[in-house]
C-alpha cells in the first residue's frame, strides 16, 4: 500500500499501458488496477425524456405523502402506526 501511494503516478501510467497491478495491504490483495478499455471511457447513453409518458401516474399529494412520518424520523420520534 505504501509503495502504491509513493509511486502512484508511475503505476497508473504503467497500468494504462496495459501492465495491470495489484495493491496489497499487510500482504493481502485488496484491489487490481487495470487500464480501461475504450468502451469504459465512452460517455453514458443519453437519457430519453418522456420515455414512460402516459404509462405512470403520480398522485397530486405526492410531495405531502407520509409527511408526518418523515417529520418524526427527522426528529427522532417513535414511528406512528
Amino acid at each position: 500500500m505504501h509503495e502504491a501511494k509513493t509511486h502512484l503516478s508511475r503505476l497508473v501510467e504503467e497500468a494504462a499501458a496495459g501492465e495491470a497491478f495489484v495493491i496489497c495491504k499487510a500482504g493481502r490483495p485488496m484491489v487490481r488496477v487495470t487500464a480501461l478499455d475504450d468502451a469504459g471511457s465512452a460517455p453514458p447513453p443519453r437519457r430519453r425524456l418522456g420515455l414512460l409518458q402516459g404509462q405512470c401516474q403520480v398522485p397530486d399529494d405526492f410531495d405531502r405523502m407520509a409527511a408526518a412520518e418523515m417529520a418524526d424520523l427527522f426528529e427522532g420520534l417513535e414511528q406512528r402506526g
